[in-house]
């Protein structure tokens, strides 16, 4: 398959992350309008609005050089999530940013990933700081944050007041 973006390829010692391509959209699809971690967040999406974020998904790479990797286990060659960075069009900073999907949570696929993906935006994007915006009952996440060296700084993402800002150095842990 061919990637629908300019991402790099990434590696990492279990993944591979590389850009969406669209034999992706089926899982990504399963993902948001069924998955128990977005069930659990009320954040489930019908199949369209699935379909029209998986393309602009696809857009962000084009408008900023960046976005959400595919995560593919490479033993397997299953996708396993996505990670990647994203900033919307009112959003203060570029948030580092998360989804597994289901069956490939709880086995570090989601720091070893990040810490891929902060990797490349310190060297090939020269970003000095990263955000990410995680809900304040989302414990999971917030343990990868942590392991990822990130710290809260008590204040609540203004595009989401339900989620705490939490900011990455990037000295690479």
């Amino acid at each position: 398959m061919n990637s629908l973006t300019t991402a790099p390829v990434l590696t990492s010692e279990r993944l591979r992350l590389r850009g969406p391509e669209r034999g992706d959209l089926a899982a990504f699809t399963r993902f948001m309008t069924s998955a128990p971690s977005m069930v659990a967040q009320g954040e489930t999406v019908t199949a369209e609005q699935a379909w029209f974020g998986f393309l602009a998904g696809i857009g962000h790479w084009h408008w900023h050089g960046y976005g959400f990797f595919i995560v593919v286990e490479r033993q397997s060659g299953e996708p396993a999530g996505r990670v990647g960075l994203i900033r919307h069009s009112t959003w203060p900073e570029v948030e580092l940013a998360w989804h597994l999907f289901e069956g490939a949570e709880g086995k570090g696929f989601a720091t070893e990933a990040a810490r891929a993906v902060k990797a490349w935006a310190g060297k090939a994007l020269g970003l000095e700081t990263l955000h990410s915006y995680i809900d304040v009952r989302n414990t999971r996440s917030q343990a990868v944050a942590r392991r990822l060296g990130a710290v809260t700084d008590g204040t609540r993402a203004p595009h989401e007041p339900g989620a705490e800002v939490w900011v990455h150095s990037m000295d690479i842990r």
